[in-house]
C-alpha cells in the first residue's frame, strides 16, 4: 500500500522565494502540477537540472525525492529527502516516506529510527498514521506479524465519519488480520470499511475473497 504522498503535500508551499526566483518558479510549479497529476517522469525531468543548479532548496529536495519514491528509485529518494531533513532543520513531514524507501531497502533499523522521531514530534495525525503503517509494515516483513497487529491495533477504532488516514490504517490493519490468520478480524474491518467507503480500494473484493 503506498503511501499518500499527495495528501502528505497537501497545503505545501513548493514555490521558491528570497531571491530565489532566477531558479525558475515557473519550473518548479510545472514540476509540482506534473506530480499533482501522476506524471512523475516529467516532473523528474523538471526537477533533476533544478536540483543540480540549487541543491541547498528544501522545497525542491522534498519534491524531487517525492518523485524519485513514486518512481520506486528508493536509494536516489531517500539521498533527497535525507537532503530535506537536512535543509529544513530537521523537518519529519516527510519521514513515513523516507522510512518507507529505507524499508524497500531491508534498512529496518532505520525505519524504527525515523518511526520513533516521527512519534515524537507528533506533526500531525495523517503523518503519524502513516508513519505508524511504515513501522508495522516494516515488522511484518520480518515475520512479526503479531506485533505489527498490535502497533496498528492500539487505541485504534474506526469513526464512523472517518478521514483518509483512518481508512489507510483501517485496511492496513485488516491486511494484517488476514495474513497472520485472523480471518473473522479481517473479515469484521473490511466489512465495517465497505459499509463506509464501498468503493474504498479493492476492500470488497477483499471481504468477498474472505467469504
Amino acid at each position: 500500500m503506498r503511501l499518500a504522498v499527495q495528501q502528505l503535500l497537501a497545503g505545501r508551499r513548493l514555490a521558491v522565494g528570497g531571491g530565489r526566483g532566477a531558479v525558475g518558479e515557473e519550473r518548479i510549479g510545472q514540476a509540482a502540477a506534473a506530480f499533482a497529476g501522476e506524471r512523475f517522469g516529467e516532473a523528474r525531468q523538471i526537477l533533476a537540472p533544478i536540483v543540480r543548479e540549487v541543491p541547498d532548496l528544501p522545497e525542491v529536495r522534498e519534491l524531487y525525492g517525492l518523485t524519485l519514491y513514486r518512481l520506486g528509485r528508493w536509494k536516489d529518494a531517500a539521498r533527497h529527502l535525507d537532503a530535506f531533513v537536512e535543509l529544513s532543520g530537521g523537518s519529519t513531514e516527510q519521514h513515513p516516506v523516507l522510512a518507507d524507501c529505507r524499508r524497500a531497502m531491508g534498512q529496518h533499523g532505520e525505519v524504527q529510527r525515523l518511526w520513533t522521531e516521527l512519534r515524537e514530534a507528533s506533526p500531525s495525525a495523517a503523518l503519524v498514521t502513516e508513519g505508524r503503517i511504515v513501522m508495522a509494515g516494516s515488522l511484518a516483513d520480518r515475520g512479526e506479524l503479531a506485533a505489527a497487529v498490535r502497533l496498528l491495533a492500539q487505541g485504534f477504532r474506526l469513526p464512523k465519519q472517518p478521514r483518509e488516514h483512518h481508512l489507510r490504517r483501517a485496511y492496513a490493519l485488516a491486511d494484517l488480520y488476514e495474513r497472520s490468520g485472523d480471518h473473522p478480524q479481517a473479515r469484521a474491518l473490511f466489512g465495517r470499511l465497505v459499509r463506509l467507503e464501498p468503493d474504498y480500494l479493492d476492500v470488497a473484493e477483499r471481504l468477498a475473497a474472505l467469504g
